[in-house]
């Protein structure tokens, strides 16, 4: 006799998103695993008297949302602290952060005034915070404002007297002799450990964050960490049997030491904390104009961009996380930058087989694209980032005419590349992300609804050697389900829009907002 099911679900519209994708009404579970697909008549079979039935009343499930590129306490930061990403404009955003101050004006809050988040460049007024704005919010109390890429800070006049002596000249805007209070690069790594949180403050961060990302449909991450509480903590809550998201944890390069010396490599851990991939950067961004570029910026023409870590370092961490058994994942945004990423992979034995990863891939050339198929070097970007790609957007701004040949997403996947959807929280949101790859009016970046889904869900998991476990609705898999109000094939263009109803991880309801 079959054993009976721990839960099912019925009366679905259930896409497996395997390929060629096929649809069922229902799905059973039985100890976190998928047991059953099929009819809800042939499902309800595995209905015992313990089973829970859950009626999807002909909503969508999907596989369990996976985002690739996440930074999980700055989730929390905006949660916690002043959210300047839906400032419209700079009064705004100064507004927000004055409120922020007087709501925190005791001594049990701290001394800082923190914002995160802003974009200066959907601004009418299309520049950076300075310390002028932001004296304006306390010439008493430090106040840091973080634009949204994380390479770019604000600051006032209290956090210049204290830091700035500590920061590289070259990564502090000055005029006529003054700072601006605009940090970029390493000088904004000096904020970072000034402010950096507590185990007992990162704790309370995930906590808020892991809540918003169920929210929205996600069940996996892939976390960027470096100098971080974080991953004590993400065990400590996987042993508490309180984490709903499956976490994999990408050290930054700097802890390549202490991993190799504990004995840690690449896919260790438990079914929801893993060992991931070691991170670098190469570049900055396209908000700082620090992104290395062949060809100048379009609105600054002297300008090429940085290495944040050049050539010659990038190639010996590589090879030495090749050698250690570490997968590598490489931030890189303009072209020069991830010519150099895909030159240091080619030196490596197996590229492929270690599925070494490039994060962002924001302005890659055709030589490039084709690079990423031929290797096996997964392409992890960010499809929200198609938001800078309209006319008059920030890309437009940067880097004219090469707008529409940044985020190639379908000539990646045209061309065999792998690829994996992530958000870099910016916002941590994947119908967001799929809403912009489906829409955006570039044929070079535009994917079905099917091929974007697929990215953030199985392209994902791949990219985090997960693909037997994890990204489609199969027997066998793991029961890590998003499920959606409305489909996404029939509301193609208000995806952005649909409300998760449901998620569900290892087969347990994690979020109902049904």
């Amino acid at each position: 006799m079959t054993e009976a099911a721990d839960t099912v679900f019925i009366d679905g519209e259930i896409h497996t998103l395997t390929d060629p994708d096929e649809t069922h009404e229902a799905v059973a579970v039985r100890d976190g695993e998928i047991v059953r697909l099929g009819t809800t008549y042939d499902v309800e079979f595995l209905a015992g008297t313990d089973t829970e039935v859950i009626d999807l009343d002909g909503r969508v499930l999907l596989p369990g949302f996976i985002d690739a590129h996440t930074h999980l306490t700055t989730v929390g930061k905006y949660l916690v602290h002043a959210d300047l990403s839906a400032a419209g404009d700079l009064d705004s955003a100064v507004s927000i952060l004055r409120e922020h101050a007087a709501e925190t004006d005791g001594p049990e809050d701290g001394e800082w005034v923190r914002g995160y988040g802003y974009d200066e460049s959907t601004w009418p007024e299309d520049r950076y915070l300075d310390r002028e704005d932001l004296d304006a919010v306390s010439e008493a109390r430090p106040v840091v404002a973080f634009r949204e890429d994380m390479h770019v800070a604000s600051v006032n006049s209290v956090v210049l007297d204290r830091y700035e002596r500590e920061m590289a000249q070259a990564n502090v805007h000055y005029e006529d002799g003054e700072p601006t209070g605009v940090l970029v690069e390493e000088a904004v790594d000096v904020l970072y450990e000034a402010v950096a949180p507590d185990t007992d403050e990162t704790e309370r961060l995930v906590a808020a964050a892991q809540t918003h990302a169920n929210e929205r449909g996600v069940t996996g991450i892939h976390d960027m960490v470096r100098g971080s509480y974080a991953p004590e903590v993400y065990r400590e809550l996987d042993l508490a049997d309180e984490l709903s998201l499956r976490v994999r944890v990408n050290y930054w390069a700097d802890h390549l030491d202490a991993l190799i010396e504990t004995g840690l490599r690449t896919n260790h851990g438990s079914g929801m904390v893993q060992t991931g991939a070691i991170k670098t950067y190469t570049d900055g961004s396209f908000g700082g104009r620090t992104a290395r570029v062949s060809e100048a910026y379009d609105d600054d023409p002297a300008e090429h961009g940085s290495w944040v870590v050049d050539p010659e370092e990038l190639q010996e961490i590589v090879q030495r996380a090749d050698d250690a058994g570490f997968q590598v994942t490489a931030h890189a945004i303009g072209d020069e930058a991830i010519d150099a990423v895909l030159d240091a992979y080619a030196a490596t034995d197996d590229p492929g087989g270690m599925r070494h990863r490039v994060e962002h891939v924001e302005l890659a050339s055709d030589e490039a694209i084709q690079r990423f198929a031929d290797m096996g070097v997964v392409a992890s970007v960010q499809p929200n980032f198609l938001k800078w790609a309209k006319p008059g957007g920030l890309y437009d701004s940067r880097l004219g005419d090469r707008r529409t040949e940044t985020n190639r997403y379908a000539l990646l996947e045209d061309a065999g590349a792998p690829l994996a959807f992530g958000s870099d929280c910016m916002p941590l949101d994947p119908l967001l992300g799929v809403h912009h790859a489906v829409t955006t009016d570039v044929d070079a970046q535009r994917l079905s609804v099917t091929d974007a889904l697929r990215a953030y869900t199985l392209g994902a998991a791949y990219a985090g050697f997960d693909e037997e476990r994890l990204g489609t609705v199969e027997p066998g898999k793991l029961a890590d389900f998003t499920v959606l109000e409305r489909s996404p094939w029939e509301h193609t263009t208000e995806i952005e829009g649909i409300d998760v109803a449901m998620t569900v991880v290892d087969g347990e309801v994690v979020y109902d907002g049904r």
